[in-house]
């Protein structure tokens, strides 16, 4: 009988052990693997093939990280230039070229890791729509507008009703080079062209 509750309370502490670790890894290891380029943030582990079971738990609760590196490769930037949040009622400037990838797209994800709602059908840029406008004086490079209105831009996303959002580049179908090495990727540059001060 003591042999038993021996035995039993070994298999509690286990079983409690067991769970502490993978919460613990499911709150704090969506940094694991995590790569910071020239502001944009990607993961070495997510979408890849050999992934643990730990790294698939977090695929599947970041939801946004489903497919494997080979398919799409998905970088995120949260903040400007000097390092702030990126906030709705700025006007930002999105300037980049040829990607290492079939195709490319860039979304806004507002606070709440949803799309914007808005109204005003202007989430996204992708390689289709900046080719389709293409000058021939433009030589490849693009520029996106982010901001709460269009104006005069060519290319816009919309970022009203988005709070402190995030953008989130994916590359479908990623050169080889580009998923080894992620700092031979010519990230697109982010300048902050105006911001409102907020009050103290």
């Amino acid at each position: 009988m003591r042999a038993a509750l021996k035995l039993g309370g070994l298999i509690l502490i286990g079983a409690g052990l067991g769970l502490v670790s993978a919460l613990a890894m499911l709150n704090q290891g969506m940094n694991i693997g995590k790569e910071t380029v020239q502001g944009w943030v990607g993961s070495h582990v997510s979408g890849d093939k050999s992934a643990d079971p730990y790294t698939r738990a977090l695929v599947a609760r970041a939801g946004l990280l489903a497919l494997t590196q080979a398919e799409t490769l998905y970088f995120n930037r949260t903040t400007d230039e000097a390092g702030k949040p990126l906030r709705a009622d700025c006007t930002y400037q999105l300037e980049g070229g040829a990607q290492p990838a079939r195709w490319w797209s860039v979304t806004i994800y507002a606070a709440d890791n949803y799309l914007p709602v808005n109204g005003d059908d202007a989430q996204s840029a992708d390689a289709t729509r900046v080719a389709a406008l293409a000058k021939p004086d433009d030589k490849g490079r693009w520029t996106v507008q982010v901001s709460p209105q269009k104006g005069e831009a060519t290319h816009w996303i919309s970022s009203k009703n988005a709070g402190n959002f995030a953008l989130t580049l994916r590359l479908y179908n990623p050169q080889d080079g580009a998923r080894e090495d992620f700092n031979s990727i010519a990230f697109p540059t982010l300048k902050t062209v105006s911001c409102p001060s907020v009050p103290a």
